[in-house]
């Protein structure tokens, strides 16, 4: 599974070929780059048939969040299970997202940048995609009380990959500087563990 496959428009409904269209304009260009009528014209269907099934650009707006949070958390899960096992599995899936000709960077944290303060759903959305990303993490990590905390850090991290990757001409240095994110929290977590092991004896 990859993030972006070829898509046969013709067998889509109406609503499927504007909500697929939107996702790769607005993560391609931006959210307010792309107006209405670029996504009607790119869909081959009316703008009667386009209000029929959004109302309004914040519609939309909602409906290709949602839609990219389905897409992209199916293939998050689907390529940390072809990566490898546990953590080790995460910086060669991202490295897999960060080299695509498409990788924009985060869809959601984009987002919340250009409308977080204008439409407050886009926040509750994307608060919503990053715990779940954090759920997938604590998923690779051993069993321990400090599981959870442990996987919102790595998550930071990852955002923090992410962004520079986006900016950056090649994603080396972030997966660079996040492997060594890992490398250190796996070291505490091995100390801990020792640690609790001692006091047990």
């Amino acid at each position: 599974m990859h993030l972006r496959e070829p898509v046969d428009t013709q067998n889509l409904s109406a609503r499927e070929r504007i909500l697929l269209t939107a996702h790769e304009l607005f993560y391609r260009e931006g959210i307010r780059a792309t107006g209405i009528d670029r996504v009607i014209a790119a869909s081959d269907v009316t703008k009667v048939t386009f209000y029929r099934h959004f109302p309004s650009k914040n519609d939309l707006i909602l409906a290709f969040l949602e839609y990219r949070h389905q897409r992209w958390m199916a293939w998050f899960t689907d390529a940390l299970q072809r990566k490898g096992k546990g953590l080790k599995a995460l910086v060669p899936a991202l490295a897999e997202w960060f080299g695509a000709e498409d990788f924009r960077g985060c869809a959601f944290i984009n987002s919340v940048g250009e409308l977080g303060r204008t439409l407050p759903e886009v926040v509750v959305i994307s608060r919503r995609h990053k715990q779940d990303m954090v759920a997938v993490i604590a998923a690779l990590l051993p069993p321990s009380k400090q599981r959870d905390r442990d996987a919102q850090a790595i998550a930071l991290a990852v955002d923090g990959a992410i962004i520079r990757a986006q900016f950056d001409q090649a994603p080396d240095a972030a997966l660079q500087v996040l492997k060594r994110i890992l490398k250190s929290l796996r070291a505490s977590a091995t100390q801990r563990a020792s640690a609790v092991k001692n006091t047990t004896h």
